[in-house]
């Protein structure tokens, strides 16, 4: 009897879990989604470091080794998850151990303790962030809330977030991010590529809750390109609901 291939992505029964820890849910799966979608690119951009920021339950980090370790000729790829969270760390690790995968789990808020020593060096990183639209005092809450309080728009994390995977990113760093449309998913992509970066939408799923899009981001120094793309906020807002409306056409085909 052949030998049953390991499997891609984490499973959901192996998952770990606390009360005051965010399990996998739609928005989990959506990134999964993303990162599977992307899988043959992945393998061909041959990362050597690549981290989770908010890493929850482990899911999304788990998966992300399944999906590249068995594949890459070196398997030297170190692998990073954090979370501001305690409990989360603590649930990470009893999930990755769970699955038979290794990644270092650090507890700190967003990547305090990381950013000076691995500034230029992670060439994936995948976050689903606090993005849910609440009143700021919820942002930063202790246990669970931590998990989906975004304040504003949803956005107080993610904008003091996106400078700090800028600063971690490699010149070939690889970004993919989860939002909400209430989001403003448009103007981060305008932030992004005020910063030099380049976009694409990796997956888009509606549920009964929410409106989840998933984005994913490069460098690109096309500095004529960049000043054209990025001097109009309204354009590039359109240019944006074009992208995402021709998305949505051809996942209905």
């Amino acid at each position: 009897m052949s030998e049953k291939p390991p499997p891609e992505i984490a499973d959901i029964m192996r998952v770990s879990s606390h009360r005051e820890v965010y399990e996998p849910c739609d928005d989990s799966f959506a990134l999964v989604d993303a990162l599977l979608a992307d899988q043959t690119n992945l393998l061909n951009h041959n990362p050597n470091l690549c981290m989770e920021i908010g890493c929850g339950s482990g899911y999304v980090i788990t998966s992300l080794i399944l999906l590249l370790k068995p594949k890459l000729p070196n398997n030297n790829v170190h692998y990073l998850a954090t979370d501001t969270n305690p409990l989360a760390a603590r649930v990470t690790t009893e999930t990755l151990e769970a699955h038979g995968v290794e990644a270092d789990v650090i507890c700190t808020d967003i990547a305090s303790c990381l950013e000076t020593r691995l500034a230029g060096s992670v060439d994936v990183i995948v976050v689903n962030p606090p993005y849910v639209p609440t009143p700021e005092y919820e942002v930063g809450m202790e246990g669970i809330a931590s998990a989906w309080a975004g304040g504003e728009n949803g956005r107080s994390v993610i904008d003091r977030m996106l400078p700090v995977v800028d600063r971690l990113l490699s010149e070939k760093g690889w970004f993919y991010l989860v939002t909400l449309t209430s989001n403003y998913p448009s103007e981060i992509c305008l932030m992004m590529r005020k910063r030099g970066y380049a976009w694409r939408i990796m997956v888009q799923r509606s549920t009964e809750e929410e409106n989840l899009v998933i984005l994913k981001f490069w460098r690109d120094r096309d500095e004529e390109s960049l000043e054209k793309e990025a001097s109009s906020s309204a354009s590039f807002a359109s240019e944006f609901s074009r992208s995402l409306s021709s998305f949505m056409e051809k996942q209905q085909r």
